[in-house]
């Protein structure tokens, strides 16, 4: 995570930049340099999980008690002291860093492999070194958190650049997170949760200000640092041989550093000694042996410019304007041009806009520029439609060429004509305005590029050539919506088309190239105001959505936002979802993944979402699943179709659930919610349940539906623990102690806990028919209390046993076991203990491979009796499910 090696080169070759501090006093003295203003912290929460989890029993499946309760006191500290707390959580993985997350989520593979075997070996947990955070803990945090009345938000991207824009947006104390990333973004300071002490409120910040004084570097070179060193983006391996030779020819190496050490202060000297004095003159390509990873290295170095900033290493062309989203983007300009402009205020975007004189009109023109300008591209504005055209002006000549269409008439608009080819450019008409659009071609490129209109915009998309790097660059307006124009990439001279679904109205992108996206982002004007801290980003992308309602859209997305769901705004944005590892033993061949057991549930969520193909399954989109499972190599994710369910009276809207407030409609979102798990014919059964129960019975019955391995002494364990918890305290779960550690139960444990955040996503589709307070894991679930009753009920001790000599437990206990029992038989499955099985069932405990698991009513059988572990991705299909690997 963060920079390669910076971590270390930190703590071991500049120990001054750690600097230890107290956050009582730094909120004092915040408090005092601004009156009124509250002192707060934004915190990177996905940095902090495995700081926050201070139980020491992890294998298990998570003591989430405990772990609530050393949240609750995270909270009261820092309130105490008059801090408030802002949590961000990784609301999805972006594109460019998937890579990194396959890496990482492999590793952790290993690292799982190794876990079982010392398991197996020891009978007992490993040391803290091996620790492996529980399954869900990111999920359950963010509503323990809401639940403490915290201010929670989920990213729209990776959360980093969100917690950085936040941070300098706002005003705030600092960052607490443990990713070397914040040394580099130019944003408040940052602050090691790894060094925090919780009593006395002492940490350790590190100051990138003097990080640049020990390197010979400004703020504004170290995005350049991070990504010749490697970071998320950048792979370590890129410019490896470009590291040693700046090592090689570094002429102060410290015999005392590491070699690590060495190499960051060699490229450092590099840049400050070689690079600096081509700064602004010369571009970086022509410096740095980028080769083909040129987009890539730019997009690194762009992915640390928080709104506003701009990079002194960006070498800038003439590169016409852009609007986008209410907010005008220059893309630098001519530098023989400093002629200075009056300005004028936009009263939507609140944003200056430069304004110059139309010679022959004496009318005043608004224009469009670069917060440093050199060269305005004037705005033509046409009287009938009140809508300002961008003008194509010639990188040599001083005339402005007007591209002005009007809205309704069918007559031909002037002419482009570019400076050297003096050539008349043609137009071309766009099929449903019937409005005839300028052409424009680059000075030397003779290249004819057409200027297309969205069909229900009406407004022009203008494409212009770069006259030196022959670089197409795209103009749109912020209200079209739909995308048309063609972008010819100036180096293959392929055509990448653009697609959007018609009906969206969406915020458009610049351009298909990266090149054009940077620079866009190199030239924002720092006065453009950013209401919603959720709403920036290092890029301006593309946002085409598997769902046409932006009604519905824009509800999920709330509610992604305000971390109240979880997977929905993904499936229904991007349809791409993942889900990280879990503590599965790989050489158990009886117990399936949870990524197979639950995914005809993700299915039939799929089919409520994107509501759009319920009619017809086999014109769904698949959506990606990145899921981690053993034997998957995770190079491809998983294309898997929605599957339709059967709801009675019908699948209602998303509209209704989410959005009709009627009494009765409550019994609509329960059973959609009881059909995604395929158990409508057990409302009945499970309505007479008392909360919290009714969920885990649910769950239960799922389970015992899906997987024949599991038997009746699992049951017993399951329901025991549930009813047992009611009842413990904090420190009594503390202290308890399971006799040893039995590797099928840490795998039971986990694959509970996937169950209920499984349970959040069907909750959060529905509409919330039930609280999301009844399957959070502090109020059912304890890991160490379950594995003690697995322990004891499959050595055959009584009911009686399990539950403690309780007996309205017991009473609770044999209704609970009733209705998770004849729910199973409705659907052929009976529950026997493990003295009854059959040969069939010996799984683990024999014969390899001839468990079997049941999709909906019937039987699905591993092909060829193949073990679970030896199917890929495709050789198991769900129902109607024809599933397979992208």
């Amino acid at each position: 995570m963060g920079v390669r090696g910076l971590q270390g080169f930190v703590g071991s070759t500049c120990p001054h930049i750690c600097t230890v501090v107290n956050f009582k006093e730094l909120a004092e003295h915040h408090r005092s340099k601004y009156p009124g203003c509250t002192p707060t912290i934004v915190v990177d929460a996905m940095c902090c999980l495995r700081y926050w989890y201070t139980p020491e029993s992890w294998i298990c499946g998570g003591q989430w008690r405990e772990y609530f309760s050393a949240l609750r006191d995270f909270v009261k500290t820092f309130t105490a002291v008059g801090i408030k707390l802002i949590f961000f959580f990784d609301g999805m993985v972006e594109q460019d860093k998937r890579d990194e997350w396959v890496k990482r989520r492999l590793k952790n593979n290993r690292e799982i492999s190794r876990i079982f075997h010392y398991i197996k070996s020891h009978k007992e947990q490993p040391g803290r070194n091996m620790f492996f955070i529980p399954s869900g803990l990111a999920v359950f945090t963010r509503f323990a958190l809401k639940t403490l009345g915290q201010e929670t938000l989920c990213s729209l991207q990776e959360a980093d650049y969100e917690v950085a824009s936040y941070g300098l947006q706002h005003n705030c104390l600092g960052i607490l997170g443990e990713d070397t990333d914040y040394l580099i973004y130019d944003t408040c300071p940052y602050f090691s949760i790894s060094e925090l002490c919780l009593e006395s409120l002492d940490t350790v910040m590190l100051c990138r200000e003097k990080l640049c004084e020990s390197l010979g570097l400004h703020v504004a070179d170290l995005p350049l640092l991070a990504c010749l060193l490697g970071n998320d983006i950048i792979p370590e391996g890129m410019f490896e041989s470009f590291r040693y030779k700046c090592l090689s020819s570094y002429t102060s190496v410290k015999e005392n550093f590491d070699k690590k050490g060495n190499i960051i202060l060699a490229v450092s000297d590099h840049i400050s000694k070689v690079l600096h004095l081509y700064q602004g003159e010369r571009k970086l390509e022509e410096l740095l042996p980028l080769g083909p990873n040129k987009a890539l290295f730019y997009k690194g170095m762009a992915s640390y410019l928080l709104p506003g900033q701009k990079s002194p290493w960006f070498f800038q062309k003439p590169k016409g304007v852009i609007t986008l989203d209410k907010q005008v983007i220059s893309m630098s300009s001519d530098p023989e041009s400093r002629e200075e402009v009056p300005m004028c205020s936009d009263p939507e975007s609140k944003q200056e806009v430069h304004m110059c004189s139309d010679p022959e009109s004496r009318q005043e023109v608004p224009m469009c520029s670069d917060p440093e300008p050199r060269q305005e591209v004037p705005m033509c504005s046409d009287p009938e439609s009140r809508q300002e055209v961008p003008m194509c002006t010639g990188p040599e000549s001083r005339q402005e060429v007007p591209m002005c269409t009007g809205s309704e008439s069918r007559q031909e608009v002037p002419m482009c004509t570019g400076p050297e080819s003096r050539q008349e450019v043609p137009m071309c008409t766009g099929p449903e305005p019937r409005q005839e659009v300028p052409m424009c071609t680059g000075p030397e490129s003779r290249q004819e590029v057409p200027m297309c209109t969205g069909p229900q915009s009406g407004q022009e998309v203008l494409i212009w050539t770069d006259p030196e790097s022959r670089q197409e660059i795209l103009c749109t307006g912020h209200e079209s919506k739909q995308e048309v124009p063609i972008c010819t990439d100036p180096i293959s001279k392929q055509e990448d088309s653009m697609c959007t679904h018609p009906e969206i109205n969406q915020k458009l992108p610049v351009a298909t190239d990266f090149e054009f996206k940077l620079e866009a982002l190199m030239c924002t004007n720092p006065e453009i105001k950013q209401e919603d801290p959720t709403n920036v980003g290092p890029e301006i992308k593309q946002q085409v959505t598997m769902v046409s309602d932006t009604e519905i859209l824009k509800i999920a997305r709330t509610h992604h936002v305000q971390a109240e769901s979880y997977l929905v705004y993904n499936i229904m944005s991007s349809g791409e979802i993942e889900c990280s590892n879990t503590l599965e033993d790989e050489l158990d061949q009886a117990l399936p993944s949870q990524a197979f057991i639950y995914r005809p549930i993700r299915q039939r969520v799929y089919s409520l979402l994107l509501e759009d193909c319920q009619d017809v399954a086999s014109t769904c989109p698949a959506v990606k699943e990145w899921f981690v499972y053993p034997g998957n190599p995770l190079r491809h994710p998983d294309l898997v179709r929605p599957l339709q369910m059967s709801v009675p009276g019908g699948t209602p809207s998303l509209k209704i659930l989410w959005l009709n407030q009627e009494p009765e409609m409550q019994v609509r979102r329960l059973d959609t919610l009881l059909a995604c798990f395929n158990l409508s014919s057990s409302r009945e059964e499970l309505q007479a349940v008392e909360s919290p129960f009714q969920a885990l019975c649910c769950l239960l019955i799922y389970l015992f539906v899906q997987v024949d391995t599991l038997c009746l002494e699992d049951l017993h364990a399951f329901i025991a623990q549930a009813l047992c918890l009611q009842g413990k305290s904090t420190s009594q779960l503390v202290n308890l102690q399971p006799d040893y550690i039995n590797p099928r139960a840490v795998q039971l444990g986990s694959l509970l806990v996937r169950g209920l955040t499984t349970l959040v996503l069907v909750n959060s589709a529905c509409g919330f028919p039930w609280k999301m307070s009844d399957f959070m894991p502090w109020n059912i679930f304890d890991g160490k209390l379950f594995h003690q009753k697995y322990l004891q009920s499959e050595k055959g001790y009584a009911v009686e046993v399990l539950l403690e000599q309780n007996r309205s437990r017991l009473t609770k206990f044999h209704n609970l076991k009733a209705v998770v029992c004849k729910a199973c038989m409705k659907e052929n499955r009976r529950i026997t203990g493990r003295a009854h099985w059959g040969s069939h069932h010996a799984g683990r405990w024999g014969r390899q491979g001839s468990g079997y698991h049941r999709t909906g009513s019937g039987y699905s059988r591993s092909s060829q009796g193949q073990p679970w572990r030896d199917q890929g991705p495709g050789s198991r299909q769900y129902e109607h499910d024809q599933w397979r690997r992208y």
